[in-house]
């Protein structure tokens, strides 16, 4: 009873609506409605000319192309309005053939997980106008084009198909055995897809004669369920007399994984092969790759423990594989080596942090090394292109020592670096196949996203979209200051932070400080950019200035952008130098003339909510109060691939596990909100279920907000807005 009576204590602590401010004031309606959100262009996709891009109109009704060197608007290659056969109001994206004679029209969009969606999918001819169903069986899933756009490949219902255009869009049925829950063939299952960022595991090779997929046998990973209720926003009318339930393949942190193995499919002669790789039977295979010999297909795997990248190159038809490459990493390969992945005639781009910064390296299709491009302290964040002719690579970085900045770079064979983005803060770019021009998508702290047209060397041709407006809207209210500043821990160890005053700061005043973070391996949240805070711009941390805090956020040891060595020093003990640095930042902070050191709170989402729990439990009382949403409480219920590349198993590193926010209950010191969703698939509730459960034995009071039906970003209807203000109205009672 007495655990009931917390829980449900907690549920009544944010029934009442968000609150009204007066004109020329943030609310929290209009953040979390998107009043203040930033305009971006999205969608930009690059055309073959290298002369233009085409994107999707803001209504979803056209798909447009625009000039590369001007930004103006060329033609319309698709309108709802005129498309013959088929009558649609809107669309949802948009895949061009590699042609560009069709294109994949994207429509009934059903999301799944983080990136899996299933979608109706419709076959639109460029020249006649012509719009057709790509198959009649069923939504689909990550459809792909072959080389020449002749044949397309999707994955409906755990198997792969195929469609043949030039034989009257005829269908077939590649792979027969995949079963929800029991094997999948190309495309990944729960803990591939979503600690290795991909929707899509199969591919073309260049003769359009061989398909590849992985396939992954689930049958031995553990289920895992949670419950569905009726709710709203969406309702779920199923279940309105009964509650149902969710079930898929989750494996927590030293269970089995999916087998994974490679297949290979030869379109004429319908004849399916396996690869003989090498592969041991809990590694993993994050990647697939035809390269520009149809005979090659790289196959990227990746020992269990992960600090160890094989590359192989298989032979589709013999089933042979030969190891060309092998990258060993100090104690993990950083996941991001396979998003700037980027194959070329005869040569392919790999970054590596093998030297303790994250550099790109060319090779060849033996493995040999052609040549290393990026200096030292440099730290690749995106790879954009390379031009064989020029021998000039293009992506962004940010230096180790100045780790709040993103610049776009060129650079030459010779490691030459040249800087072409100008401004200082957060640049990031889309470039035109031919990499003659660019689009830089530019923001600071201060200023929203502008986005501009560039040519190769960085000069400025037109300005697509500057937010004047948002800009001017937020000068007509009474905002406060942000500042950046660093400072040295009773360990010696420099932290870099931000903080945001009231805009009525005085120095003579003492204020209540609170500080957000989220302290994840290799994340980031102290950057010059409008990506920081919660809400854009620090909006939200400007509203809770309005209120009378001091808001500040540090990152700590852990986080990225200042090489390998920084990043990863929480190996094996995650969520102990995290903490301890967020201690360190408050007492800090106490020094300070205009901070009550009485009243400090911290708070944060996902890792940020785990490390708010073990700041609170860190062992010096400093923390007041704070709000843990979405967090995971013991890294033995979170998933492999994420926890062992940081952990191990906890056969291997049971210490490290050992030492989590339920263990450490009984040291909780402040009060505390926990907010979770109740079908959240990522950071199960049961996390905070069990969290729960140690305080109470622990004689810990604390307050508990779940979200129905909510998964890890607990959105819908006006469920933001009430979780923001369940946030801030706890603050304001315990630190004010």
């Amino acid at each position: 009873m007495n655990k009931i009576a917390t829980i449900l204590l907690g549920c009544l602590l944010a029934i009442a609506p968000g609150r009204t401010d007066a004109a020329g004031k943030l609310t929290l309606e209009d953040l979390c409605g998107g009043a203040y959100s930033a305009k971006r262009i999205s969608g930009i996709h690059p055309m073959n000319d290298g002369e233009t891009f085409s994107r999707l109109s803001p209504d979803r009704k056209q798909i447009v192309t625009y000039s590369f060197k001007d930004g103006s608007r060329k033609d319309v290659i698709f309108d709802v309005a005129t498309a013959r056969n088929v009558k649609l109001e809107t669309i949802d994206g948009y895949i061009m053939s590699p042609d560009e004679k069709k294109m994949l029209i994207q429509t009934e969009t059903r999301p799944i997980y983080r990136h899996s969606f299933t979608a109706v999918y419709y076959i639109y001819d460029i020249n006649n106008g012509t719009l057709e169903r790509l198959s009649d069986g069923g939504p689909q899933q990550s459809p792909k084009f072959s080389p020449d756009g002749n044949l397309v490949g999707f994955v409906r219902d755990n198997n792969l198909f195929l469609v043949k255009l030039l034989f009257g869009n005829s269908e077939s049925q590649v792979t027969k055995d995949g079963k929800r829950n029991a094997v999948i063939n190309g495309i990944p299952d729960w803990v591939n897809e979503e600690e290795f960022s991909t929707m899509r595991s199969f591919d073309f090779n260049a003769d359009n004669t061989m398909m590849a997929w992985i396939r992954y046998d689930e049958t031995k990973v553990a289920t895992f369920s949670f419950p569905w209720y009726k709710g709203s926003h969406p309702e779920k009318e199923a279940y309105a007399e009964y509650p149902g339930l969710y079930e898929y393949k989750y494996p927590v942190a030293g269970t089995a994984n999916s087998t994974v193995s490679v297949q290979t499919f030869d379109i004429k002669a319908r004849v399916v092969r396996t690869m003989q790789l090498p592969l041991a039977e809990d590694a993993y295979i994050p990647r697939i790759r035809f390269t520009s010999d149809p005979a090659k297909l790289a196959v990227f795997t990746l020992n269990r423990h992960q600090d160890c990248l094989e590359i192989y190159m298989a032979n589709p038809r013999s089933t042979e594989c030969k190891k060309i490459l092998r990258d060993e990493v100090d104690k993990y390969v950083n996941e991001n080596v396979f998003r700037n992945l980027a194959f070329y005639p005869n040569r392919f781009v790999l970054t590596s942090e093998r030297d303790g910064y994250n550099h790109i390296y060319l090779y060849d299709f033996n493995g040999s090394l052609v040549g290393k491009v990026t200096p030292e302290k440099l730290i690749v964040r995106d790879f954009y292109g390379y031009d064989p002719e020029g021998g000039n690579y293009y992506f962004s970085a940010n230096h180790a020592d100045d780790p709040a900045h993103t610049t776009v770079y060129r650079s030459n064979s010779k490691g030459e670096v040249t800087k072409l983005s100008t401004q200082e803060g957060d640049n990031s770019a889309v470039f035109s196949k031919t990499l003659k021009y660019y689009i830089n998508v530019y923001s600071n702290i201060h200023t929203p996203y502008v986005t501009t047209l560039c040519n190769r060397n960085g000069k400025t041709l037109e300005t697509l979209e500057d937010n004047r407006a948002l800009a001017e809207k937020l000068g007509g209210l009474n905002l406060g200051k942000q500042e950046f500043f660093s400072f040295t821990t009773g360990e010696g160890i420099s932290l870099n932070g931000y903080m945001v005053k009231p805009a009525d700061f005085d120095p003579a005043k003492k204020y209540p400080v609170i500080m957000f973070q989220y302290s994840g391996p290799g994340s980031q949240q102290v950057i010059d950019s409008w990506n920081a805070g919660n809400m854009g711009g620090v909006l939200y941390e400007h509203y809770l200035a309005s209120k009378g805090f001091i808001c500040v956020c540090v990152d700590g040891r852990g986080t990225g952008g200042r090489g390998a060595e920084f990043e990863k020093c929480t190996y094996l003990n995650l969520g102990y130098l995290e903490a301890r640095d967020q201690v360190e930042t408050a007492q800090y902070l106490g020094t300070l003339p205009y901070v009550d050191s009485s009243r400090i709170g911290i708070w944060g989402w996902s890792y940020g909510g785990f490390n708010t729990l073990m700041s609170m439990s860190e062992g010096r009382p400093v923390f007041a109060a704070g709000v843990a949403v979405a967090p995971p409480t013991s890294w033995r219920y979170y998933d492999t691939v994420y926890t062992e590349r940081f952990m191990r198993t906890p056969k291997e590193n049971a210490n490290g596990y050992d030492r989590c926010p339920i263990s450490l209950a009984g040291q909780l010191h402040g009060a505390l909100l926990i907010c979770h969703g109740t079908a959240d698939d990522n950071v199960h509730f049961r996390n905070s279920m069990e969290y729960a459960e140690a305080l109470v034995q622990a004689g810990k009071p604390f307050m508990m907000l779940p979200y129905n039906n909510r998964n890890h970003n607990i959105t819908g209807g006006n469920t933001r807005n009430h979780l923001f203000t369940s946030i801030t109205d706890f603050f304001i009672e315990h630190l004010q």
